[in-house]
């Protein structure tokens, strides 16, 4: 089994990169979750184009030399603790390449971030180093909860969550246990095929999304069963599906765990015997509670599901 890396504990007074890996933000974006890093004592550290704005086809936060230099600088500045995403959006698949770790692999820090980041993770946990896949710093139009970032807090200080939530009727039952891989599934899919996708042997999965037509998450939820990820897992965890089957990702926010996505993905995996579990509070979702990429956990689902790092 590969040996993973969990970051050291932070402390009072260490220093949490920002960085912008992908979309662009503007400052009135981050500036409510930067002031509760620092009331958390720890120092918020600004890359030098977390602000940038360039546009060539879509808002990316600066050009992919900008990005790229951000993101290793965080990765390798020993005066660096942590590493959180300002959000998601699009353009991490253009640094994966470039990414360096040399001195990274020497004192290795928590990445925090969810839906693009996914990207990003994938590439750590390749290399043996977990990840938080949690709320980015810009919070989404939808908001989120105070619990899902004092619990990213939890982790930096080496507090792991469990977790117990509601089965669903789509749920299968079982017990099983293994390493967590996955994050926004379109990613997941985009990844399939490369030198850079998860290894799905033996690991739980886990998957969320959002503003994917029906016939496209069904489509990426088909890769997958081509490519032989559903003969190969343990287990599989389905998170926040929202505004799914809309052509405008900001419609119909109050949807965060789609039943009819639901009963799509139950269909397709029906002929394996792993178990499943619908509607965990982890995504593009209001109550968006991190899990840890790289972690072991133990999955149970019965009456209730439980979730133990």
């Amino acid at each position: 089994m590969q040996e993973i890396t969990f970051p050291k504990p932070l402390k009072k007074g260490d220093s949490i990169a920002i960085i912008s890996p992908a979309g662009s933000v503007e400052v009135a974006q981050l500036e409510n979750t930067l002031a509760l890093i620092q009331s958390k004592g720890y120092d918020a550290v600004l890359g030098e184009n977390v602000y940038a704005n360039y546009q060539n086809g879509y808002s990316f936060a600066g050009t992919e030399k900008q990005r790229i230099k951000d993101i290793n600088w965080a990765l390798n500045d020993p005066d660096i603790s942590a590493i959180w995403a300002s959000r998601g959006g699009y353009g991490c698949q253009h640094l994966i390449q470039h990414l360096d770790l040399s001195e990274f692999i020497n004192t290795p820090k928590w990445y925090i971030g969810y839906s693009d980041n996914t990207v990003i993770q994938s590439y750590l946990l390749q290399k043996g180093f977990a990840s938080i896949h949690g709320q980015t710093i810009k919070k989404a139009i939808f908001g989120v909860t105070e619990k899902s970032y004092e619990l990213i807090f939890d982790i930096l200080k080496e507090k792991y969550p469990n977790y117990t939530i509601e089965s669903t009727d789509f749920n299968r039952e079982g017990e099983t246990a293994g390493i967590l891989v996955g994050g926004n599934l379109a990613l997941i899919y985009a990844l399939l095929g490369t030198q850079y996708s998860f290894d799905f042997k033996d690991k739980i999965l886990f998957i969320e999304d959002i503003g994917e037509n029906f016939y496209a998450m069904d489509r990426m939820i088909m890769s997958l069963e081509l490519a032989g990820v559903f003969k190969k897992i343990k287990g599989l965890i389905v998170g926040g599906m929202t505004s799914m089957g809309k052509e405008n990702e900001n419609e119909n926010y109050d949807q965060s765990f789609d039943p009819f996505v639901n009963q799509l993905i139950a269909e397709r995996v029906s002929k394996y015997d792993f178990p499943t579990a619908f509607n965990f509070p982890n995504g593009h979702i209001f109550d968006n509670r991190p899990l840890i990429i790289g972690s072991e956990i133990k999955m149970s689902v019965g009456g209730k599901v439980v979730i133990k790092i």
